[in-house]
């Protein structure tokens, strides 16, 4: 295997290179090979309704879309294709228009005669409706099942063929069917084969203009199946493009952060050709964000200096692990990453009749975070000197020329009772040491010691250092054009050489309060891959300009629980919405947000329809999904517990069961 490639065919680890894909044609837009990466939303009107899904689609069009996608659950909705696409035509635009086609393979053939595009989704294409239970078949069975899609996807592949049609295999992890769940259980594994099962027909049928898709809402899930899709489509001498999202990511910042994630691990490595960023907003909304993700990744990866990086023998990239630590102090082995955070100035003094600011931006962020110890830091870095008021269950990082004079001469107080007791600060203050001071760490005794290192720092030298403190935690920062990359190997070489030290990613930005969402999407695509490939024992995320600490801080355990590493607040997996959704979406998302955010830990999936709805619910706690005019289901994972209840009452009905469960487990 050669330096720094993780398996033979692709991915260079440490040194960015765009994946080699073949070209889709899509009316006038080509997806994949020299073309850029295209961005892309989806309509929510219903389909029949052609002046309401011409304006939005102008509105995508003008926010920066380059595809438009619009459901087209029944054969009128189909037809009704033509009429928008000759009114958009009409009206100056020629941006392609894409059918989502589920359940009624008859309506992708329909579709393929009016749109540029028309995505199917491999779950419910032939397969019967799932049921989730356990069904037992022989290979000889399987096998009749499979030719079952080769009768029915061959005719529709034509179709195409004669309209210039291309297509797009878009598998969710939500709809996998029940024959692919029993042969291959709800895996990665699983997810590829029902996407290979499609691939291997267009290949034969020499379909070239096909465009591919992977989602789940979980993006731990989401880039490993991506990455077992690639690999497995180079083994077989594939090279279609692909489309990137992270399904029913939700809303908002949380939305945001979750798709830059998954999006961003992938782009970073070179793979991605197409994207969208599945937002529980208008379809608009999208575009800027995927624009942004797509830009900076670009930008920041291209034309970069070489990383002299080589792969440790124990990394696995289809298949990582967490990194094998020593634990220190709390952190890595196997406790949940840690937050690290930066508090300007020290001591400052109080003016008259008031605070200090730092006992000021302490209120703000407790106000902010609603008083949730959860959403504050692990550990506050503070330079120099130590801040005026010391929350007595805050741990610190000081400067180590520093450490040993704090340490002898400062107390940490706290009151239990009446009497004042003062506790040292030996179990809250910790030194912190650039390379160049690695000299002075064993002359300092302290349970835990933080290292800032550098991939292309003297190896030698910090190597036998870590082997010899097997207290210091790495803070690996980077200030190379492809970040990534330098991390990376930096990581890698402490695996090569048999290092255990816990190590914690530091990302440095600068962006104004005005650029916050800018800061997040950045700080979440930088990190996704190095979470994923399980190599994170803690984020630090610093930034040159004027946004809050407590933002900055909420974006690191945002990160963290959008790879699913660190639970900090209830998360809602909620679907952007179309024109299948049977309920006011967004209006309902509130509803239950409002209602259940206190509830850290839990994961509520609120679905417009069936498409996904049952299946994303294996990675809910409890579910809502529509299930027709006016009507709603509620799951316990997987299992409807509720069915059809009206609309007005089913918010309610959620939060009894909710509460029904929690006094059950007290």
């Amino acid at each position: 295997m050669g330096r720094g490639r993780c398996f033979e065919y692709m991915i260079d680890l440490f040194n960015y290179r765009r994946r080699t894909s073949s070209v889709a044609r899509v009316g006038a837009v080509g997806i994949g090979g020299d073309n850029p990466i295209r961005v892309q939303s989806m309509t929510t009107t219903d389909t029949n309704d052609t002046d309401g899904s011409v304006a939005q689609a102008e509105r995508i069009i003008k926010a920066g879309g380059e595809l438009i996608r619009l459901t087209t659950q029944g054969v009128r909705e189909a037809e009704n294709l033509r009429a928008i696409n000759a009114k958009l035509r009409g009206n100056g635009y020629d941006t392609p228009l894409v059918a989502d086609v589920h359940f009624n393979p008859k309506v992708a053939d329909v579709a393929a005669l009016y749109a540029e595009k028309v995505r199917i989704n491999p779950g419910n294409y032939v397969d019967p409706a799932r049921t989730f239970k356990r069904l037992t078949y022989t290979d000889e069975e399987y096998a009749q099942e499979l030719k079952k899609i080769e009768a029915r996807f061959i005719p529709f592949l034509n179709i195409c063929k004669e309209q210039h049609t291309a297509i797009r295999i878009g598998v969710n992890h939500g709809s996998l069917s029940d024959r692919i769940r029993n042969r291959y259980g709800d895996t990665p594994e699983g997810i590829v084969e029902s996407c290979l099962e499609f691939l291997r027909i267009c290949k034969n049928e020499h379909f070239k203009d096909v465009v591919i898709s992977i989602k789940s809402s979980n993006t731990a899930v989401m880039v490993r199946s991506m990455r077992l899709l690639v690999d497995a489509m180079e083994r077989e001498d594939m090279h279609y493009p692909l489309h990137l999202g992270v399904t029913e990511a939700g809303e908002g910042e949380d939305g945001r952060i979750k798709s830059a994630v998954g999006i961003g691990a992938l782009l970073a490595d070179g793979i991605g050709d197409t994207i969208r960023v599945s937002l529980s907003e208008e379809p608009e909304d999208e575009i800027p964000v995927a624009r942004h993700l797509a830009e900076y990744i670009i930008k920041q990866k291209s034309d970069h200096l070489l990383v002299p990086g080589r792969q440790a023998d124990s990394f696995d990239y289809l298949r990582p692990q967490r990194r094998k630590t020593k634990p220190v102090n709390g952190i890595g082995g196997t406790n949940v990453p840690v937050v690290i955070s930066t508090q300007r100035g020290g001591s400052s003094a109080s003016p008259k009749g008031g605070k200090t600011a730092n006992e000021r931006e302490r209120e703000v962020e407790l106000i902010v975070n609603g008083g949730k110890k959860e959403l504050n830091p692990d550990y506050i870095y503070v330079g120099q000197e130590l801040p005026g008021h010391l929350d007595t269950s805050q741990r610190y990082i000081v400067d180590y020329n520093v450490y040993p004079q704090l340490i002898k001469n400062t107390s940490f107080p706290t009151v239990e009772g009446a009497e004042e007791q003062f506790l040292p600060l030996r179990e809250r203050l910790f030194p912190i040491f650039p390379h160049n001071a690695i000299p002075f760490i064993s002359l300092i005794d302290s349970p835990l010691k933080f290292l800032v290192l550098q991939f292309g720092a003297t190896s030698d030298e910090y190597l036998a250092c870590l082997r010899h403190h097997p207290e210091v935690v790495v803070i690996c920062m980077s200030n190379h054009k492809n970040r990534l990359g330098e991390q990376r190997a930096l990581v890698h070489e402490l695996m090569q050489n048999g290092i255990t030290n816990p190590v914690v990613f530091a990302q440095m930005y600068r962006h104004s309060t005005a650029e916050k969402g800018d800061f997040q999407l950045e700080a979440a695509a930088d990190m996704g891959a190095l979470m994923i490939d399980g190599l994170t024992d803690g984020v630090w995320l610093m930034n040159d300009g004027d946004i809050p600490r407590h933002e900055i801080d909420a974006t690191a355990f945002g990160i963290l629980q959008a790879a699913r590493l660190r639970t900090s607040k209830t998360e809602y997996i909620s679907c952007p919405g179309c024109g299948r959704t049977l309920y006011d979406l967004r209006t309902t998302i509130a509803r239950i947000r409002k209602a259940t955010e206190g509830m850290k830990g839990l994961k509520i999936g609120i679905m417009g329809c069936i498409v996904n709805g049952p299946g994303e619910m294996a990675d809910a706690d409890y579910g809502y999904v529509g299930a027709g005019p006016g009507k709603v289901s509620l799951y316990r994972g997987q299992m409807c517990v509720e069915h059809n209840i009206p609309e007005k009452d089913a918010v309610e009905h959620l939060l009894a069961l909710i509460n029904a469960d929690k006094r059950k487990e007290e």
